[in-house]
């Protein structure tokens, strides 16, 4: 049994009396069909005729005339918003007509014409009396109404009397009637059911009314209630049922006596109608049969009617003084009473059976309704109503706030939408073309599988074996294949054109009725008007969320062979429990397995497999032919669908054609024996959330202009690249994640050009992005990291925009351009590559700026083999090797770059490296800042290099260039290195600060230095040695912590018109044997430090201690055993070694080992010693870079 916990019905009760209201007004029984929503009017349905019997009969004649426009009346919408009382058509409005009675004659020799007037358009009663047999012979009435309508909602009601078949006498028959109304106006069709029936309506107190015909003392007394001011009369069910029309005309009836049973008995018969013939109901062998006759119930003493009956007549004090005998909890509501004469015409009259019965009698107790209402526990009742079906359930809920509650218990409804659409979640169709599964606790609907049942009841099922099943209370149509569904709407839409306005009333053929859901075995003259309605679904001016598209639920299976050509706005979608999708199997062995074309502009298909199997052995070709073909001009939704193919000829998905712009989404396209997903012919679309993986070739390809936008896709594990655009195709590609593809993740050829942002590409077995002949592209915001070659390659005349990327950890490169290629590489962070962040060779030409280049294990950037390319305000810091490196040939531009922080070099140009090197920031390396060897022979223009622990700049090994305007300072060695037969050009640069020489020229080097501004450096300005020859032109040469310019070691070089002034040992120290050529120099004011300590009679040592080396005599002492390594200057011979065997070496630049403390004699000019250390003879010699050239 359901489980449910609810408040007690005597605690309801209590609360409901401490809200203010007794009872719970009851709303309005809707007219029309609750279920179907395939027609948005009520089909009238023929009056069914049954038990005639020969001494019975009566006949109707109706004409009318109408004008009236269709109005969509209530539909299933209604029925489950329980909350909300369901009424007649909207937006029904007033029409005129005219209308005549029908006659009848019955057997009993008692006939009565009574004229109805200002009569209610729905009769319910609810009581409780045992049926009576003596109606075997009842006679018949005929009635005539014509009226003014005080309600604008006006509805079409016709009842059938179908009396129990245990009768001992036939009952009397209805035929036909035909009633011209309002618009909007829903005729219905209904026959009497049980008092007892729960799924009868009223809508509120002020709606119920009676009236009461007789004029005798002894007249009957009749209970009868009325739902609303437009309601039809209540009928004898002896009588032949007419529809009740709103009029403009009068009524005009004569009244005769009624039979003599109802004039003898002070007990009248009451009838209930039933519910409409449209509404199923148990016990009913078809969808919308009619119920059993009720019983008729004889009373002398008024019951308590749950609804509030009304008495008639004198019984209205007694009825009252009854309710109020009765406890609190048990009263029924309030009674609405008519006082006085009652005209004939203003009610119908109530004609008793010939045989007349007795009157029942006892004492007023609660009747059997509300004990079920009131008095029956919680439990019970939910375990009552776990045996209906929804539309019953819909119909209890508007009784009474009890039932409703208990009526919309999640448990009853998950069970009755799972044995409907088998879901284990409910799914919700929020809007049109999707379908979506939401948890019932995350759900913002208090009953979310109720919810799920009104949003998906109007769909029909493929269900195998289940077409012949119709259960009453149910209004769902099953069929046994998909093309037996797709066919419906439009075989039910002919079929009811067909019978429509032209086929007259109750015209319509089985054939129609059998398609129909929930309607009655005839048609109406509404039935054109919901045609029309249908029709309009394919019409381009009606909006799509008006009338949605057929909706088809697909069972589990396998649907094996069908062919589906899809041309219209139908939705499919798979029903199953578990996975949905991977229980429902389509496929096809030649074709296309489904297949959209124009026509199919908001079609839908989800939660399905779809296959493609060609027959290896088959002889028809289908390289046209697809598992999923999309054609021009068609927009339809696939979602959350499995697809695969094992055609090696085609694709398993195409989207071709101008106009194709289909959405899929949720997708798994996999293990294809071929492409996964092709776009081409100038097609679009949106493709997010799938699922594309280990396909033989590329998981998408985008061909000649198709330009669709994918979002969020997973491309993984194909066999050939990830996504492939060729041929111009382009696209939108934006945070796919695109990883493990045998080769690029993302490849681009041939005037492709794709926009791909904020995608992740990653793991590629070869690279990560492609770019080849003549590709373009953007590609902005990716993550491009960990693939086996580089993160970007570009080639072959190809110019895309790399842009705001990180490309990181790749197994060999970043970026690599070559092959003439081209491309715009900027703000990208590229880190923590095995290979040169960015890579360029081979003629390649690209702009690259603003990027991050950093901790790679090897170089930053590495132009070769002719390189080119415009290097701009990138900045590369902290790799391993050089950060940038420029060799054989090449000749990029690099400027305003910030290059620092290396553990090598920071600028290195090898191997005949050319190009231009400007306005750069080149700091804190390892090495030296910049170095140039072997033929290379770039511009420095203008550059900051500083903070160089091996100097600021190193030409060597027959390096050339030109250094111009740049500044060098603050290099732990030398500003500027030239050696092994290196001859740059140094042109009005300024070199300071540096904590060793300004330039070193030594072993070969040679160089032109003009007009430079040499200072504050810690040893010489300029020192020339070991066989070295520079030119020195116009330089000034100042305020340096030794010597302005020091030649030394057969040195020699050519000073010209230099300015050197101000230094700290002297201008120009020339060692022994060294002979420059010197024209035009000016030296001035230099302090001569070194000729002052000499003459005073100090150590050396005192004044250089031993960073620096003054250029003096030096001698050595064979006494104290000193070495070719040691020198003793002047004054420690004469004092600390005097009378020692010493020797004369030479002039040259030294500090004093003796004052150092380095020898056995302690010196007695200088104090402790400072330092043990050997004297440095020479500039400590720079370190080179050795290149591994692994690029």
């Amino acid at each position: 049994m359901p489980s449910a916990s609810f408040t007690s019905s005597r605690t309801y009760v209590r609360r409901s009396r401490r809200k203010g209201a007794n009872r719970i007004a009851m709303p309005n029984r809707p007219a029309g069909n609750i279920m179907d929503p395939m027609l948005q009017q009520g089909v009238h349905a023929q009056p069914s005729n049954a038990n005639v019997a020969s001494n019975s009969a009566s006949t109707s004649n109706a004409v009318g005339a109408s004008t009236s426009s269709s109005a969509v009346n209530s539909g299933a919408a209604e029925y489950f918003d329980s909350g909300q009382a369901s009424g007649s058509g909207g937006n029904s409005s007033a029409a005129s007509g005219s209308s005549t009675g029908s006659t009848a004659a019955g057997s009993s020799g008692v006939s009565q014409n009574q004229s109805i007037g200002n009569i209610y358009n729905a009769v319910q009663i609810m009581d409780t009396t045992e049926p009576s047999s003596s109606l075997a012979s009842s006679s018949s009435s005929a009635a005539a109404a014509a009226g003014p309508s005080s309600s604008s909602n006006s509805s079409n009601l016709t009842c059938n009397s179908n009396f129990p078949s245990t009768s001992s006498a036939s009952q009397s028959s209805s035929s036909s009637s035909s009633a011209s109304g309002s618009g909007g106006g829903v005729a219905t069709s209904c026959c009497h059911q049980s008092p007892y029936d729960l799924r009868r309506k009223i809508s509120s107190h002020e709606q119920w009314c009676a009236a009461a015909a007789g004029a005798s003392a002894g007249q009957a007394v009749a209970i009868m209630v009325g739902p609303s001011s437009s309601s039809p009369p209540l009928l004898n069910p002896s009588t032949s049922p007419t529809n009740s029309t709103t009029s403009t005309s009068s009524a005009t009836s004569s009244s005769s006596s009624s039979s003599s049973s109802a004039a003898s008995s002070p007990s009248a018969i009451v009838q209930a109608p039933s519910t409409s013939a449209t509404f199923p109901v148990n016990n009913a062998p078809t969808t919308g049969a009619t119920l059993a006759q009720p019983p008729n119930v004889h009373s002398s003493v008024p019951q308590q009617q749950h609804c509030g009956a009304l008495p008639v007549g004198g019984a209205a004090a007694v009825i009252e003084d009854n309710n109020y005998m009765l406890p609190a909890r048990k009263r029924s509501r309030r009674l609405y009473t008519q006082s006085g004469e009652i005209d004939s015409a203003a009610m119908p009259s109530m004609e008793a059976g010939s045989g007349g019965g007795s009157a029942a009698s006892g004492a007023a107790g609660p009747t059997a309704a509300q004990y079920l209402q009131y008095e029956l526990a919680d439990e019970v009742l939910l375990a009552i109503f776990s045996y209906l079906l929804e539309q019953d359930l819909c119909r209890l809920a508007l009784v009474c706030k009890r039932f409703n509650t208990i009526a919309n218990d999640t448990e009853l409804w998950k069970r009755l939408y799972q044995s409907v659409f088998e879901y284990d979640l409910p799914l919700f169709n929020p809007e049109l073309c999707k379908f979506v599964f939401e948890k019932p606790e995350e759900s913002e609907y208090a009953n979310p599988w109720k919810e799920s049942f009104r949003q998906l009841y109007r769909g029909v099922h493929v269900r195998p074996g289940y077409q012949d099943k119709r259960l009453p209370g149910r209004s769902i149509i099953f069929f046994n294949t998909i093309q037996a569904a797709l066919d419906y709407p439009e075989e039910r839409a002919s079929a009811a054109f067909a019978s429509g306005p032209s086929a007259g009333i109750g015209a319509a053929p089985a054939a129609v009725n059998a398609g129909l859901s929930n309607t009655s075995s005839g048609a109406a003259t509404g039935g054109g008007a919901s045609v029309n309605a249908l029709a309009n679904i394919y019409e381009e001016h009606v909006t799509p969320t008006e009338h949605p598209g057929p909706l088809i639920f697909l069972h589990a299976g396998h649907y094996k062979g069908e062919y589906l050509f899809i041309d219209s706005d139908v939705a499919l979608v798979g029903a199953a429990p578990g996975n949905v999708a991977e229980s429902v199997v389509l496929e096809r062995e030649a074709g296309s397995t489904v297949m959209f074309v124009e026509g199919a502009k908001y079609a839908y298909v989800g939660y399905l497999t779809l296959k493609f199997s060609p027959e290896v052995t088959s002889t028809v070709s289908h390289h046209k032919h697809y598992c999923l073909d999309i054609g021009e001009n068609c927009s339809p939704t696939v979602d959350n669908c499995i697809i695969r193919s094992t055609s090696v000829v085609g694709a398993a998905v195409c989207v071709g054609g101008v106009s194709a712009n289909p959405v899929i989404r949720n997708c798994d396209i996999s293990d294809c024996e071929n492409v996964g997903l092709y776009v081409t012919d100038y097609a679009q679309g949106t493709y997010e959330h799938n699922e594309i993986s280990r396909n033989a070739l590329a998981g998408i390809w985008v061909k000649n202009f198709a330009s669709p936008i994918m979002r969020e896709n997973h491309i993984h594990h194909g066999r050939d690249v990830g996504i492939f655009t060729f041929e111009n195709g382009m696209g939108y590609f934006e945070k796919n994640d695109i990883h493990n593809n045998r080769i690029a993740g993302f490849e681009v050829k041939a005037g492709a050009n794709p926009t791909v942002v904020k995608c992740e590409i990653h793991h590629g077995q070869t690279g990560g992005i492609y770019v080849h002949e003549n590709g373009l592209g953007q590609f902005i915001e990716n993550r491009i990291h960990s693939n086996n070659f580089a993160g970007v390659w570009i080639t072959s005349n190809s110019n895309p925009t790399i842009r705001k990327n990180e490309i990181y950890n790749g197994h060999q490169g970043g970026v690599y351009i070559f092959g003439e290629g081209r491309g715009l590489i900027e703000h990208n962070n590229i880190y923590g590559n095995a290979l040169a962040g960015i890579q360029i060779r081979t003629n390649s030409d690209p702009i690259v700026r603003h990027n991050k280049i950093h901790h790679g294990q090897h170089g930053g950037i590495y132009v070769h083999e002719k390189g080119q390319g415009l290097i701009e305000e990138n900045e590369v810091y902290s790799n391993t090797l050089a950060g940038v490196w420029i060799t054989t040939g090449s000749t990029p531009v690099l400027r305003r770059n910030r290059i620092h922080s290396g553990k090598q070099v920071g600028v290195y140009f090898y191997d005949n490296g050319h190009g231009k090197l400007e306005d750069n920031d080149i700091f804190n390396h390892l090495y030296s800042g910049v170095q140039i060897r072997t033929g290379s022979n770039p511009v420095i223009r203008g550059n900051k290099i500083w903070g160089g622990q091996n100097g600021g700049v190193l030409v060597y090994n027959g390096g050339l260039g030109l250094l111009e305007q740049n500044e060098i300072f603050d290099n732990a060695m030398a500003g500027v290195w030239i050696k092994t037969d290196s001859n740059p050009t140094l042109k009005r640069n300024k070199i300071y600060d540096g904590r060793d020489g300004g330039i070193c020229i030594f072993n070969g080097g040679k160089g032109i230095l003009e007009e430079n501004d040499i200072f504050r450096n810690t040893q010489a300005g300029v020192l020339i040695s070991t066989q070295s020859h520079p030119i020195l032109r116009r330089n000034r040469i100042y305020d340096g912590q030794a010597a302005g310019v020091e030649i030394t070691n057969n040195a020699t070089a050519t000073l010209e018109h230099n300015q050197i002034f101000k230094n700290k040992f002297g201008g120009l120290c020339l060692a022994s044997g060294v002979q420059p050529i010197t024209r035009g120099n000016n030296i001035f004011n230099n302090e001569d430090e070194v000729e002052k300590a000499v003459s005073s009679g100090q150590c050396l040592y005192k004044i250089s201690s031993y960073t620096s080396f003054p250029m003096h005599d030096f001698y050595r002492c064979q006494t104290c055993n000193t070495t070719d390594r040691n020198a003793i200057c002047v004054n420690c011979i004469k004092n600390c070694h005097a009378g020692h065997d010493v020797e004369f070496i030479r002039h040259d630049r030294f500090f004093c080992d003796c004052g150092a403390g380095t020898l056995s004699n302690q010196c007695q000019l200088q104090g402790e010693p400072t330092q043990d250390t050997d004297t440095l003879y020479d500039s400590a010699a720079p370190m080179e870079s050795h290149t591994l050239m692994v690029n």
